[in-house]
């Protein structure tokens, strides 16, 4: 299973380019992107940000493309806010529902919507990979911010499986901290035995990176 989900990981990034590429020329399409704006939260319920990590093709194209142009700078401290998170989720889906009102009623203007919004958030992905960390965008994705909250719930947290540590291994060389694309403080969990931060994105880098294999996934 750990390979299938590493090979759609690994090439996601494509239906990304072909849904830009196509959807310019066949608008129609655009509706699919329902798909990838509603599963993060779904997933959300039962693994945490584990879609954002693993399936989503924007997510992965910020891994195997931008990853290799990026600046790689520390994310503002402003993209991680909660207010701001939470003011660029109000702004930007509130643009998004006002242009599917005025589309309603024709399938065809809904899906142009869809197609533009999805290519200017990725050209907003790309001007934050690049300026920043390559994952920068997933600091302020409004999917992502709903399913960081999804995953805080009393209620579904629990059933997660986190990042883990073999105490007895960890050395303290912050090499987990430092590698996360998500820029979370890992090494700031030891005491606690898991990543219990809600924007982590299981997708395994630290536990990869970690030279004592003190990380796992439990």
């Amino acid at each position: 299973m750990e390979k299938v989900i590493k090979f759609i990981h690994d090439w996601v990034w494509l239906i990304l380019i072909i849904y830009c590429v196509v959807g310019t020329l066949y608008p129609i399409i655009g509706i699919t992107a329902l798909i990838c704006m509603l599963a993060p939260s779904v997933v959300a319920v039962f693994k945490g940000r584990m879609w954002c990590g693993n399936f989503c093709p924007r997510g992965s194209f910020s891994d195997k493309i931008l990853s290799k142009i990026s600046m790689k700078n520390k994310v503002p401290a402003l993209l991680k806010a909660a207010w701001f998170r939470l003011t660029f989720f109000a702004l930007l889906m509130s643009a998004f529902a006002i242009q599917i009102a005025f589309a309603w009623g024709n399938i065809y203007d809904v899906a142009v919507v869809f197609v533009r919004m999805i290519i200017i958030t990725t050209v907003i992905t790309i001007i934050l990979g690049f300026s920043y960390n390559h994952r920068a965008w997933c600091s302020i994705c409004p999917m992502g911010t709903i399913a960081h909250y999804v995953a805080k719930l009393k209620l579904v947290k629990k059933k997660f499986k986190y990042i883990a540590f073999r105490k007895e291994r960890c050395v303290d060389c912050k090499i987990c901290a430092k590698t996360c694309p998500m820029e979370i403080d890992v090494l700031n969990y030891k005491s606690t035995g898991k990543v219990l931060d809600a924007d982590c994105l299981k997708c395994k880098v630290c536990i990869e990176k970690c030279p004592k294999k003190a990380l796992y996934i439990d």
